[in-house]
């Protein structure tokens, strides 16, 4: 996934070995101090800024909120240098507290493939803002006399169960695959409920540390760990009269979640190493990309807090299954970024379309902008053709099932599934082990693909 990346730090080395990580995937430009920053301002905004702490002419901590306000979509990665094992803790808690997407540390202790991870990690919270925004104004335009991004009807139906259900304060959870827009559904709950006003928290569950969750949820006092140098609020109290989103929430550890469970009984909350709870009141929304009965199958979420956290569930079918949806959500793609590019692009010709239309999306509708994005920069002409799609068809050898539509590496990757799966006799997990993936991102993988075991 590929973005614009602004890497603002002093030492001119850093910046080369980042560029050298980043620049293949993304277009990097360079700040050197905290003033260059704001002169940056001016420019176009960047998807993500990794940001050094220690700057010549400024704190990068103290910049941080200065960044989220004159960009608020761009998310923010943390970068430090110090060698002390507790005085990184601290100010990562520190850096997440004032909307860092996450921290890392560079030097000795700096691990490229989690720099590539976070990034790609980043640029997917991005998109997913730009969803919602596309998301509200297909919502303002099924009031309007525009034409609605949304022509299916199980996404109608699913949209007016959002605002029947918004302004409740029931606890909702939102299922289906990677890609489909489920933070999008969780701005619009909070859209349309009295907590509007308030604050929306939100929280990666996957993407924080097992030793950091829970002080980020339920907060922290002073001495309760190595680090916790002050007290600090959670989630839980942040989100104070708003709405909290617990995203991926099967990725929580087991043991947190049976704290979590707690906290949602009594409506109290504990911070770590306290001896006193404090009251809460926040709408809780939690999502997972997992099948839930799965999930509690394997353990990764349990039970009771399953039955506590979907009084309602919301389920996002996959893009291939309502595909009256691809084209008006292209067409409004192709209006953003033609705007973005400077660009006068008028539609798709018809093979295009039919193209976009008879694609299987196993990346859904991130994918869909993902690749809507790369046409416009691609065509030469004011429409796009079906030769400015990076989508094809792909027939996978000895496979006797119907054609299906794949990008030429998705064709690689379902073939090495496909073969992996027969040397292993259809073992699921044997075929993960083998392939070095996890068994969720298997079978997504299977059924993305329609692979039959």
């Amino acid at each position: 996934m590929k973005g614009k990346i602004l890497i603002v730090d002093d030492q001119a080395d850093v910046r080369q070995l980042l560029r050298l990580v980043l620049e293949n995937e993304n277009q990097i430009t360079e700040a050197d101090c905290g003033a260059a920053l704001q002169k940056a301002f001016a420019q176009e905004q960047p998807d993500v800024v990794l940001l050094d702490v220690k700057l010549p002419d400024a704190n990068g901590l103290d910049l941080l909120p200065l960044i989220k306000k004159r960009w608020p979509e761009t998310e923010v990665i943390v970068l430090t240098g110090v060698p002390s094992e507790q005085e990184a803790v601290s100010w990562a808690v520190e850096a997440t507290k004032r909307g860092s997407f996450n921290f890392l540390r560079k030097g000795a202790g700096f691990d490229s493939e989690k720099l590539v991870a976070d990034v790609k990690n980043a640029l997917e919270r991005r998109q997913q803002t730009d969803e919602t925004s596309l998301l509200r104004r297909a919502l303002e335009s099924m009031s309007g006399t525009a034409s609605p991004v949304f022509q299916s009807a199980v996404m109608r139906e699913l949209i007016r169960t959002v605002e029947r259900i918004g302004p409740s304060d029931v606890a909702v959870l939102i299922t289906g695959e990677s890609g489909t827009g489920k933070e999008v559904v969780a701005d619009l709950l909070h859209a349309f409920s009295p907590r509007s006003k308030s604050r929306f928290i939100k929280i990666n569950c996957a993407a924080l540390p097992r030793e950091l969750i829970e002080s980020e949820l339920f907060g922290s006092v002073k001495g309760a760990f190595t680090g916790a140098h002050s007290d600090r609020d959670g989630l839980f109290r942040q989100a104070e009269g708003g709405t909290l989103l617990l995203d991926e929430i099967s990725e929580m550890p087991v043991d947190t979640q049976s704290k979590l469970l707690r906290v949602l009984q009594d409506q109290e909350v504990r911070p770590v190493g306290g001896k006193a709870s404090y009251k809460t009141n926040c709408r809780l929304v939690a999502s997972t990309n997992r099948v839930p009965e799965e999930a509690i199958r394997d353990g990764k979420l349990r039970e009771d807090l399953f039955y506590r956290i979907s009084a309602i569930s919301v389920h996002l079918p996959p893009l291939r299954e309502r595909r009256e949806d691809i084209m008006p959500l292209a067409n409004a793609f192709l209006k953003r970024f033609a705007a973005q590019a400077n660009r006068i692009i008028k539609g798709f010709t018809s093979d295009a379309a039919e193209r976009l239309t008879g694609f299987e999306w196993p990346g859904n509708v991130r994918q869909l902008q993902n690749e809507v994005q790369r046409a416009v920069l691609l065509s030469e002409g004011d429409v796009v053709a079906a030769t400015d799609l990076s989508i094809t068809k792909a027939k996978v050898p000895g496979d006797d099932t119907p054609d299906t539509n794949f990008t030429l590496l998705e064709g690689v990757e379902r073939n090495a599934i496909t073969q992996m799966l027969r040397e292993t006799g259809g073992n699921k997990l044997e075929t993960a082990k083998r392939l070095g993936i996890g068994r969720q991102t298997l079978y997504n993988k299977i059924k993305a693909y329609g692979i039959e075991v």
